[in-house]
């Protein structure tokens, strides 16, 4: 066997690592895509991804998935840029708490804006006889596939109401898409949907099945709005799904936008921009959006801290105060303490 020449094989070598390092990430390169994570292609989540993806100047695709859950663990993973997820989930994330606690706190977590209401939906068929939550004893009921945010709120409520599984005759873990199919074959009795209205997957289950949205309150509710910061007490319009449908009560999260402190600044900022400085456009992408303020968006439903490309268009906007503002009025708060702790003061 011959000796390859030293020269040649370190030159070689060179080309060989420079050619891994250029494959080895793809992520890099200008015209890769910006992807946002959203749900189930049935849901406001991924409307509301597409519409983000309109508004942005760069290459950007919304991704379904499995919901609020796996999208955080996916960020945490490094596997996402950006994703959608609920309110509640968001907090969780954030502190390693619920289904975050083996997780420990997302010390990297970052918030990007806060989207639209999410009220929690009851759909039943209405030969089934439920008029309201408690008459889910002992019926057959979709309480969602494991992930997904309308999971998160139903297990939530449920040990509110000091609720089990075995409370129902069956459970069933429908991912979004599926449930008001089954909801029409007579398979399951009742559908719970965390989601902004109006909505597809609703609207064909009244539509196709003769189902209709029911109220959600009751001590357990006004026990669970007043312990978590993130759910809020909400409704549903009438007339939204027919001229027969009624103003229907219940409790929500919110939709939030967030990402990682390693994600490129000047990406998130991009996308922020792109967002508020068409604001009424973004607005007209789906019904759900059109309350939307800015204000509320920078501040409402955000646990994780802002991220600093976001922080850096809100301060420009003067919406937010620039850090040195924050920080002397912090120092001063501080001096001011440490003087009337003083003798004499």
């Amino acid at each position: 066997m011959k000796l390859w020449n030293h020269g040649i094989t370190a030159r070689l070598l060179g080309i060989g690592l420079t050619s891994l390092f250029l494959w080895s990430a793809p992520s890099a390169q200008a015209d890769d895509p910006l992807i946002i994570a959203t749900a189930s292609p049935a849901g406001v989540y991924h409307v509301v991804g597409r519409a983000l993806c309109r508004a942005v100047d760069i290459p950007c695709r919304a991704q379904p998935g499995d919901g609020s859950s796996a999208n955080l663990r996916g960020l945490r993973r490094g596997e996402l840029q950006l994703a959608m997820v609920q309110s509640d989930l968001h907090q969780y994330a954030t502190l390693g708490t619920e289904g975050f606690r083996n997780d420990g706190p997302n010390e990297a977590l970052r918030s990007v804006f806060s989207l639209h209401s999410e009220p929690f939906t009851l759909v039943v068929r209405r030969d089934a006889g439920i008029h309201d939550f408690e008459d889910l004893q002992q019926r057959s009921v979709n309480i969602g596939n494991p992930g997904s945010g309308q999971r998160g709120t139903m297990l939530r409520l449920m040990d509110a109401r000091g609720w089990s599984r075995t409370n129902f005759r069956q459970t069933h873990d429908l991912p979004a898409d599926q449930q008001s199919m089954e909801l029409c074959h007579g398979n399951i009795d009742a559908m719970v949907y965390t989601v902004g209205h109006p909505n597809a997957s609703v609207a064909q289950a009244i539509r196709l099945c003769d189902a209709e949205i029911v109220d959600v309150q009751g001590d357990f509710v006004d026990l669970l709005v007043d312990a978590y910061p993130y759910f809020t007490r909400a409704s549903i319009p009438a007339g939204l799904y027919g001229p027969d449908q009624q103003a229907v009560e219940t409790f929500g999260v919110k939709a939030t936008l967030v990402t990682t402190a390693d994600t490129d600044p000047d990406l998130v900022y991009r996308l922020v921009a792109s967002v508020f400085d068409n604001f009424t456009r973004f607005q007209a992408a789906h019904p759900a959006l059109g309350q939307l303020t800015p204000q509320a968006m920078i501040r409402e439903g955000l646990s994780a801290p802002l991220h600093e490309g976001a922080l850096r268009y809100y301060r420009e906007r003067g919406w937010l105060e620039p850090e040195s503002m924050i920080s002397e009025r912090n120092e001063q708060r501080r001096l001011a303490a440490v003087r009337a702790s003083l003798p004499g003061e």
